[in-house]
C-alpha cells in the first residue's frame, strides 16, 4: 500500500462546546443560539419581523395582564433545550404561566418550558431549521408554537409536531385552554 493509500490516522482537533453558562456570560450573547454545544449565529431580523413580533407580544401581553395570568416576554428570550450538551433557543416572544414561572431555578435562561412559543420567519429561515426548533419546543413541553410568517400575512398554529393549523385574514386563533377567553383574529397581527 501506497503512502497515497493509507488512511488518514491523525485525528481532527474536535471544536470546543461551550455551555449555556458560558453563553449567559459572554459580553454580547444577541443574535446567537446554542445548538448542541455550539453557536449558531441568527443575524438581525427585518422590520417587517420586527412589527409583527411587537403585534403580537402587544396582543398576548395586553390580555395576558388584565387576566393576571403570567408573563408575556420579547426579544429573543433564551430557554433551555437540552443538557449536556446544551442547548438554549432564543424565542421571538413567549407566553410563561405563574405556576410555571415559580418553577424556574435558573438564573440565566428559563429552564421550565413556557405553555406557548411564537416564531416570526424570516426570509432566510429553512423549513428544516424551523421543524427541528418545532421538535425542540414540544420535546421541553411547550404547549403551542405559532410561526407568523409576515410575508403572506399567515400564522400557523401548532399543538403538536404533526398537528397543526394554517390561519390568514379574518380567521381566528383557536381556543387556547392556557388562555381562557383569549381571541385574535390573523389581521390584527398585519395591521
Amino acid at each position: 500500500m501506497s503512502a497515497a493509500t493509507l488512511p488518514n490516522t491523525a485525528s481532527e482537533p474536535e471544536e470546543k462546546l461551550i455551555t449555556a453558562d458560558e453563553l449567559f456570560a459572554m459580553a454580547d450573547t444577541s443574535g446567537f443560539e446554542l445548538i448542541r454545544g455550539q453557536l449558531h449565529p441568527m443575524p438581525p431580523t427585518g422590520y417587517e419581523h420586527g412589527e409583527t413580533e411587537s403585534d403580537i407580544a402587544f396582543c398576548l401581553k395586553s390580555f395576558v395582564r388584565q387576566q393576571n395570568l403570567g408573563k408575556v416576554m420579547t426579544g429573543e428570550v433564551g430557554m433551555y433545550i437540552r443538557r449536556a450538551p446544551d442547548s438554549v433557543r432564543a424565542a421571538d416572544v413567549l407566553f410563561i404561566s405563574h405556576q410555571r414561572l415559580q418553577q424556574v431555578q435558573s438564573k440565566s435562561y428559563l429552564d421550565v418550558a413556557p405553555e406557548l412559543v411564537v416564531e416570526v420567519l424570516s426570509p432566510r429561515d429553512s423549513w428544516v431549521d424551523m421543524a427541528e426548533k418545532l421538535e425542540d419546543y414540544f420535546s421541553i413541553g411547550v404547549v403551542q408554537v405559532w410561526f407568523a410568517n409576515p410575508r403572506n400575512k399567515t400564522l400557523q398554529v401548532f399543538t403538536s409536531v404533526t398537528d397543526s393549523v394554517l390561519l390568514r385574514g379574518e380567521e381566528r386563533v383557536p381556543t387556547i385552554p392556557f388562555l381562557p377567553g383569549f381571541t385574535l383574529n390573523v389581521s390584527d397581527i398585519y395591521n
